[in-house]
């Protein structure tokens, strides 16, 4: 296999920690980036090439690629762990990933243009398929489908941030990879916190669903959409998109938690704000089928339901 210089922007996020070893163990040069200079110790011993980057800078980010001269560029720039963005706030999700969107937007911006610049053949960016399909027909949709904007809501923002890396990204004959929601080593920590103190309830008939991905097999498509130089949009979840009256209550029972109280959707709406309401009895889970076919894809975690309980038995 040739090898590829790659650059991993957003190194020490969840996914990146766990993208990167499998990166290098693909025989690949790896240079990774963190807003932080007490992470570079942390991304050198992932075995990758630490460099310090402000996403959000233009000079910082075309300075960093044009230095590492990468084959392939890995967008997975976020801000949302509590050292940037302070506690999870799903009520006020646009204040909430408000750093986020912008390295959404101008970080993608600044990114593309040093790949430009430095001639980078390939791109491959992060993107979002949780609960977020469309609310029309089915439950489960396919990259095909279009994603809910969620117009007039907090989460209005941060969906309009999501198209827009689609947009610029496809454009420039990247990979866009719609990520469920993450589970696994540092992942669900303040979910699992809220569980245990019967703090995250199941809303009304708790139907809607959910598409979940354990970090571990979501770095494995990732690896395999840099390798393969694919092209276009992919769902990286995993095979049981499941509603949140299955998922919840089997996620607390893992983390050794009462079952988790059921509140009608008007209590709900007035303690926690549309978002959740919507998310726990509107959402649209996702298809991996495309993953699979053509990207060869092949999970660790085939469920939600084996990996919930390897990680919190």
């Amino acid at each position: 296999m040739i090898v590829v210089r790659i650059f991993v922007a957003g190194g020490t996020g969840v996914l990146g920690r766990r993208l990167v070893p499998q990166l290098v163990a693909g025989g690949h040069r790896v240079t990774a980036t963190t807003t932080s200079p007490a992470k570079v110790g942390l991304l050198e011993q992932l075995g990758a090439g630490a460099v310090v980057m402000d996403g959000l800078d233009a000079a910082s980010v075309g300075e960093a690629v044009a230095k590492a001269r990468p084959d392939a560029i890995v967008h997975q720039m976020t801000a949302i762990g509590p050292a940037h963005a302070g506690k999870p706030d799903l009520r006020h999700l646009d204040r909430w990933f408000a750093t986020t969107n912008r390295l959404r937007i101008e970080g993608t911006d600044h990114l593309l243009a040093a790949a430009e610049a430095s001639g980078v053949s390939h791109f491959v960016a992060q993107s979002y398929a949780t609960w977020n399909g469309i609310r029309e027909g089915g439950w489960v949709k396919t990259e095909e489908d279009p994603l809910d904007l969620h117009a007039g809501t907090p989460a209005h923002a941060v969906m309009e941030a999501i198209r827009y890396v689609e947009d610029v990204v496809l454009r420039a004959d990247g990979a866009i990879l719609r990520y469920g929601g993450f589970y696994g080593p540092g992942a669900t920590d303040d979910q699992v916190e809220l569980i245990r103190k019967r703090q995250f309830p199941v809303v009304g008939g708790g139907t809607g669903y959910v598409s979940w991905v354990h970090l571990d097999d979501a770095a494995n498509a990732t690896v395999l959409a840099v390798e393969q130089k694919a092209k276009g949009v992919f769902n990286i979840v995993d095979d049981e998109p499941a509603p949140a009256s299955e998922w919840l209550p089997y996620l607390a029972a893992c983390a050794g938690a009462k079952p988790p109280m059921r509140v009608p959707k008007s209590l709900a709406r007035m303690l926690a704000g549309d978002v959740v309401v919507m998310m726990m009895t509107e959402g649209r889970g996702f298809s991996n089928a495309k993953a699979k076919r053509e990207l060869g894809w092949e999970l660790h975690y085939p469920s939600w339901r084996q990996g919930f309980k390897e990680a919190l038995i």
